[in-house]
């Protein structure tokens, strides 16, 4: 489906402005852009897992969500969006509800990759018919920078330190999606702030539509984690697609499919250069660790290409 960018910043925006995430964060970029991807007229019931998106868009009794909005705990988003899904469900055979509702899921990496991956496997092997959006900034950035699942190797965190006993995470990023698409899911996708957004848009717009369970892995850097300027959002964006740190595809019903593949690949370097929780990496003696990142995305990519072919 082609997308318009233009048609898309005209429509009535579903996050309002005024909320309290950072300048810079792709978070509220991610979700805003999810959002819009629902069609005009359409209505959507929106949760949210405890999270730094939580605590900046929503205090009781306001919230920023044009649509219905709940908030959950930490851990159990994917299991509260399927209960509600269900009620919804046996309340429109029986005449209660005639609206018709789509139901969306946030949750950041912390409360998808790991306190709430039991509640999102769950979720997604029952079959409820609902999007589970992961906008993955790589930490738990809202209870100080803490290392996740989801966090790179090397990366300075306050829970993986940089000192001269350490270099920052010792262990891989999981892979999420890879995960989420073993439950035999219609629809899952890799996505990010890529350019014009088409991505992210015609990726968001054909979970909401599918008819079961979907799941969106977002990119979403965030500006005090990461260390980098505000302004340099959607150049890190493009930086993570075009080194194949973070590879954009989608899995349709079982079957793989690239959605942007580079024409020149860039070296893992260009992409860690612009983050200040990578800059020990480029200190005198320790090449071995960019070194090191650039295999490992290497034997990751073309993995995900032999996947695709």
């Amino acid at each position: 489906m082609a997308y318009s960018l233009k048609e898309q910043l005209n429509k009535k925006p579903r996050l309002a402005s005024g909320h309290r995430l950072c300048a810079g964060c792709g978070a509220g970029v991610a979700i805003n852009s999810v959002l819009r991807a629902l069609d005009e007229g359409d209505r959507a019931v929106v949760s949210n897992a405890t999270s730094c998106l939580e605590v900046s868009t929503f205090i009781y009794p306001n919230t920023a969500y044009e649509d219905s909005y709940i908030h959950s705990a930490f851990e159990n988003a994917a299991a509260m969006t399927g209960g509600v899904q269900t009620a919804y469900k046996a309340l429109k055979k029986r005449g209660k509800i005639d609206e018709d509702f789509k139901f969306i899921c946030f949750g950041g990496d912390g409360g998808t990759y790991d306190i709430g991956l039991q509640s999102l496997s769950g979720a997604m092997e029952r079959g409820h018919d609902m999007v589970y959006v992961c906008y993955d900034n790589e930490a738990y950035m809202n209870t100080g920078i803490q290392r996740s699942s989801s966090t790179p190797r090397f990366a300075n965190t306050t829970t993986s330190p940089v000192g001269t006993e350490s270099y920052g995470k010792n262990q891989d990023k999981k892979d999420l999606t890879a995960i989420i698409a073993a439950h035999n899911i219609p629809y899952a996708a890799q996505t990010t702030m890529y350019t014009d957004m088409r991505d992210l848009y015609a990726k968001a717009h054909k979970a909401i539509y599918t008819e079961g369970p979907c799941f969106l892995n977002v990119l979403a850097p965030c500006p005090r984690g990461w260390r980098y300027d505000a302004s340099d959002l959607a150049e890190i964006c493009k930086l993570a697609v075009d080194t194949c740190v973070w590879p954009m595809y989608e899995i349709v019903e079982g079957e793989w499919h690239l959605t942007y593949e580079p024409r020149k690949k860039l070296p893992v370097e260009r992409f860690l250069e612009k983050q200040g929780r990578f800059k020990h990496m480029f200190l005198p003696g320790n090449e071995w660790m960019i070194e090191d990142a650039q295999k490992y995305v290497d034997m990751k990519w073309e993995k995900l290409l032999a996947k695709c072919e």
